[in-house]
């Protein structure tokens, strides 16, 4: 019967999956790492940030290993499930989900508060809500679509990067840098992680189009590979030529006692050249293109993750059903808009991001057990990809990340204790019906 139910449609390509991995994540250069400045200062989110990039590079290997050698919709819910079974499943599932429905709704009052500057009639939250609307169709109507939609935009925000990085570098001083550099010592750089994370987090929505994918066990690698390396020299030249410019304060800071600010990068160039100049205006309209590409493509990477977990049965079985016409996963795709504009309403912008990131680290430390289990498990599965120094590549990563979700749970009890109740809930609602 499984045989007979509609099956995702086969469509994209490793440049498609490229334009997904880097669309995913750009957004994280536009707005929101610049919170992690006022916990650690440019020292400190600079050492977590280091650590954070050791983290994900070698995750993102390790990762491409499993999604070649299983290419799944479900991402790290099927190889923990296979890896290690049914509960260790659940939690690599549930995680995923916590971590792609939370992270669109930052994003979506991001995209409500570019757009108010241009039209302030209109509230935040109204802009937001449309843009759920829209791009939740869109992904509905097809993942050829989307995904073509998600290169395009993907492409204008990397070149926005690259001209706000050329328009800023010229009045770039080392002696910025060490303006202030370590405000809070050390354990600022512990309270900054959730922000660093936050350049790169969701790249790994990049192996749950897998069964979407054209010849998955190689282009899935090819597009993995070329955005974490794409996205690592966008975060350094972002993160040194806007600090650069006049110190970590002028990019988180309005004025001074303003609240902290989501907009670094038009900071940044006001401090330069004024609010007139057409490089401002650039970078703040033309800007918002890295904003709904990573909203666009998370919403789509969550349809997939949010689709396997009904599938097999472990969230309602509505969730797991495919539109018969568009052959994509539409009530799962339903189902993340509305829990997304119910969080909109928190107006917490940081604390929806650190949730989403509780989600991201849950999900890379069961990858790495998964993938340690695996090896040992089914050392015959056919693995097109094998990522270089095993074991020591998976352990560093298993390693950064654990040390990082302890530090955001001590930095961030009250949502720490949100995060596990989240868990615990479907915990027994998934118990149950079993």
């Amino acid at each position: 019967m499984e045989n007979q139910q509609p099956q995702l449609k086969k469509t994209l390509g490793p440049l498609m999956l490229w334009g997904l991995g880097v669309g995913y994540v750009i957004s994280g250069m536009y707005f929101g790492w610049n919170l992690g400045l006022e916990k650690g200062g440019t020292l400190g989110l600079a050492i977590a940030t280091g650590f954070i990039i050791v983290m994900y590079l070698t995750f993102t290997f390790s990762y491409t290993e499993l999604a070649c050698a299983i290419p799944k919709a479900g991402g790290a819910f099927d190889y923990a499930l296979r890896a290690l079974g049914k509960n260790w499943g659940f939690l690599g599932g549930m995680a995923q989900n916590i971590e792609f429905i939370f992270a669109p709704p930052a994003i979506a009052f991001a995209i409500g508060a570019y757009l108010n500057l241009f039209i302030p009639t209109v509230p935040i939250i109204a802009i937001a809500i449309v843009a759920y609307l829209i791009f939740t169709g869109l992904n509905i109507y097809g993942v050829q679509a989307a995904a073509s939609f998600e290169l395009v935009i993907t492409v204008l925000a990397v070149l926005v990067l690259l001209i706000f990085a050329g328009a800023t570098i010229p009045s770039f001083e080392w002696t910025n840098l060490e303006k202030n550099a370590l405000p809070n010592g050390i354990e600022g750089a512990f309270a900054a992680l959730p922000f660093a994370i936050w350049f790169f987090l969701a790249i790994e929505g990049v192996a749950n189009v897998a069964e979407e994918t054209i010849n998955p066990q190689r282009n899935i690698l090819i597009g993995f590979g070329s955005a974490i390396l794409t996205l690592v020299v966008l975060c350094l030249l972002t993160f040194v030529s806007s600090i650069g410019v006049s110190g970590w304060e002028t990019i988180v800071y309005t004025e001074a006692g303003a609240e902290a600010s989501d907009s670094p990068l038009p900071l940044a160039l006001k401090h330069i050249y004024g609010e007139g100049h057409w490089l401002y205006t650039l970078v703040t309209s033309i800007g918002l293109f890295g904003l709904i590409a990573s909203f666009h493509g998370i919403i789509l990477a969550a349809g997939r993750a949010t689709f396997e977990f009904g599938r097999v049965g472990y969230a309602p079985k509505i969730l797991g059903k495919i539109h018969p016409k568009f052959r994509t996963p539409s009530n799962a795709l339903i189902f993340n808009t509305i829990v997304g504009i119910i969080a909109l309403f928190t107006g917490k912008t940081g604390e929806i991001i650190t949730i989403a990131c509780f989600g991201a680290l849950t999900l890379y430390i069961v990858s790495m057990v998964s993938i340690l289990k695996l090896r040992k498990k089914e050392p015959d599965l056919d693995r097109p990809f094998k990522v270089p120094y095993f074991p020591v590549t998976p352990i560093i990563a298993l390693v950064i990340a654990s040390i990082a979700f302890v530090a955001i749970t001590v930095y961030n009890p009250f949502l720490a204790v949100i995060y596990f109740g989240i868990l615990a809930v479907s915990y027994v609602w998934f118990r149950w019906t079993q």
